[in-house]
């Protein structure tokens, strides 16, 4: 039977262990925040296409340029959905921020870009997710 493999793990590494050692290996990635599959930024029931996974991957490369540390792109067809930290909003909304950010986000194929008021938040795609008691 195949499964994935957790090296890391499987000697009883955790996450603040892992963080410890690549600091003090000098990594540069060390506090990296943790970054879900791209295929995740695309609602349920949607196709994951190698152009939308680009697109996104595109999209968080132009934000991380720009200096924003947690962020998200969430792919809705024509919107670029982006989910920023709340302390990083105010300056996405700041004029050559987002004039940039828009030009950077329409040119790589998306007709409109929406800041998320309710910020950066993990698993926000589920939100619409109908839930049952169980």
């Amino acid at each position: 039977e195949y499964g994935v493999v957790s090296p890391l793990d499987e000697v009883g590494l955790t996450k603040d262990d892992i963080r410890t050692l690549s600091r003090m290996a000098g990594l540069g990635t060390w506090d990296e925040p943790a970054s879900a599959c791209l295929a995740s930024r695309i609602p349920y029931h949607d196709e994951v296409t190698e152009e939308k996974l680009r697109r996104i991957e595109q999209s968080e490369a132009v934000l991380h340029a720009l200096g924003f540390r947690q962020c998200r792109v969430r792919h809705h067809g024509d919107v670029a959905r982006v989910e920023l930290a709340r302390d990083e909003m105010a300056r996405a909304v700041e004029p050559d921020v987002s004039t940039r950010l828009v030009r950077e986000l329409k040119a790589l194929g998306f007709k409109y870009v929406a800041l998320d008021l309710q910020g950066y938040r993990l698993g926000s795609l589920n939100e619409g997710l109908p839930l049952r008691p169980v």
